[in-house]
């Protein structure tokens, strides 16, 4: 059995989903997205909570989600809504905060699709180590 790894906390200052796909993408099905890998390498399930902040408006927080026990779990972030049902807007600046109960290691990704040739941006979060 694994043990856990990683952090409790992580945040990721840069989050920005466009709304249209360029002219040359239309055809191709593919949108514009977003999506926190997150590796729970642990015994227990990990419970996520996500929370949005943004340079004009209040945040948007207490979105949770399940990371198995042993898994990964790559949460798309255009398809995230709070309690009240409410998209991630498009076309916003944002950053995010990952809270869990148990130690995960979080990438973010983004898939940018409003030029012909694409665009892919993968980084590691950024952990807060805990204290002690």
């Amino acid at each position: 059995m694994e043990i856990a790894r990683g952090h409790r906390t992580w945040f990721v200052a840069d989050g920005y989903i466009p709304s249209t796909p360029g002219e040359a993408i239309k055809a191709s099905g593919y949108i514009s997205h977003e999506s926190l890998c997150v590796l729970n390498c642990g015994p227990l399930p990990a419970e996520c909570t996500l929370d949005l902040y943004f340079e004009d408006r209040a945040p948007i927080q207490g979105i949770v989600f399940t990371v198995g026990a042993e898994r990964t779990l790559h949460y798309r972030l255009d398809k995230a809504r709070d309690l009240q049902g409410n998209l991630l807007p498009r076309d916003v600046p944002y950053a995010l905060r990952l809270s869990s109960l148990e130690k995960v290691i979080v990438q973010h990704t983004r898939v940018d699709v409003t030029q012909p040739n694409l665009a892919l941006l993968s980084v590691m979060a950024w952990a807060l180590p805990e204290a002690g």
